[in-house]
């Protein structure tokens, strides 16, 4: 991606250094859909920790009650926690930069969209923590990977997670990783449009793959291609690719296969690599976020 031009979102919060931890844990039952506290990196480290140890998410997740805290297991290779923010001209300073842009033109974005259909959009902050933090939605941890809480509004990263998806998941690039911050974008878009309450209303289960919670996944990943669309302009050769690996990186059956179970659809939560791909290219196509509606497709 192109971004020198670009500016520096301000709707920026950095909890880094603040020693975090509190709030009350996550269970399955407590969290709200799409991106209550498991968001799109959540599925990849919690999904593939419990696929491959066969235990029950709720074990790692402290089953719902106050205070529990993720505990990572065997080999999990998760970062350790930084201390404040990252010094000037590290890396991780120029991650930060790199959120704080990509942010900004999910901004303006959605900022054009709304305005061309006589709305504001309300713009979401998005909090820096380094291995644990809080949110209005209970315990932030790194193992979760990057999330939205819809209950205080806000998106929460650590930006280690960008090296897991890239060394660990086999999905590098810098498109890839504004793939994931747009998804989790998408999940404040559908808050604000009332989607999330659809969802949450719809009647379907939430698990499996015609499931509630797959349908607000694939939605927000049609919104991302719709951001996507929205800033082909600063793109370059091979970001979409990026961002199609990283799709299929995190689908629920690639995830079950790498952790050598059966696929099981019925367990799914986020959609297959199939699913997410056909989704973000929908979205990114076309560019109409009247196209991602999930729940009104027959076939996902």
């Amino acid at each position: 991606m192109r971004l020198d031009d670009e500016r520096e979102s301000t709707n920026i919060e950095d909890q880094r250094g603040s020693g975090g931890g509190g709030g009350g844990g996550f269970g399955f039952g407590g969290i709200p859909l799409g991106g209550g506290g498991l968001g799109i990196g959540g599925i990849i480290i919690i999904g593939i920790i419990c696929l491959v140890l066969g235990i029950n998410p709720l074990t790692l997740l402290g089953g719902g009650g106050g205070g529990g805290q993720v505990q990572t297991g065997p080999g999990a290779g998760f970062q350790p926690a930084r201390q404040g923010a990252p010094a000037p001209g590290s890396a991780e300073a120029k991650a930060d930069v790199f959120v704080r842009k990509v942010l900004a033109t999910t901004e303006d974005t959605w900022g054009a969209i709304f305005k061309a259909n006589g709305q504001t959009y309300p713009q979401p902050r998005l909090v820096f923590y380094s291995g644990s933090g809080t949110s209005a939605c209970g315990a932030a941890q790194s193992a979760m990977g990057p999330f939205y809480c819809p209950n205080d509004r806000k998106v929460y990263l650590d930006t280690a997670f960008f090296d897991e998806l890239s060394r660990r998941f086999g999905a590098p690039g810098d498109f890839a990783a504004a793939y994931v911050i747009a998804h989790e974008i998408g999940h404040h878009v559908q808050t604000v449009t009332g989607q999330m309450e659809r969802a949450q209303r719809s009647g379907l289960s939430q698990e499996g793959a015609e499931g509630a919670q797959v349908r607000i996944e694939l939605q927000a990943d049609c919104y991302a291609g719709v951001w996507g669309n929205a800033n082909k302009a600063i793109l370059d050769p091979g970001d979409i690719d990026e961002a199609l690996r990283a799709a299929t990186a995190i689908g629920d059956d690639t995830l079950q296969r790498a952790a050598g179970r059966r696929v099981s659809p019925d367990s799914f939560t986020h959609g297959s690599s199939a699913q997410r791909n056909r989704w973000f290219k929908r979205g990114y196509d076309g560019g109409d976020p009247g196209a991602c509606d999930t729940f009104a497709a027959q076939s996902l």
